[in-house]
């Protein structure tokens, strides 16, 4: 699905999340994602900003938050 190595969208990334990776996109996982990536102080979010670049963090960030959304949508329902 996606066309290279780094997600360039929401959907490429969800993919490679849920599919690829194996992981479920539940709200503590989620919760706890956004919690270290907006943290700047901690090691693997400085790590993932000197490997990815800072546009990439951001991006990472808003689509966790979209998967939050989605997330609290779907606990509604």
């Amino acid at each position: 699905m996606m066309e290279g190595p780094i997600p360039m969208s929401y959907a490429e990334w969800h993919h490679c999340i849920t599919v690829e990776c194996g992981l479920r996109l539940t709200t503590s996982f989620i919760d706890e994602r956004l919690a270290a990536m907006q943290n700047a102080n901690d090691f693997r979010t400085k790590q993932f900003v000197e490997l990815y670049g800072l546009q990439h963090h951001q991006n990472v960030l808003s689509w966790f938050q979209l998967a939050r959304e989605k997330a609290s949508e779907s606990a509604e329902n």
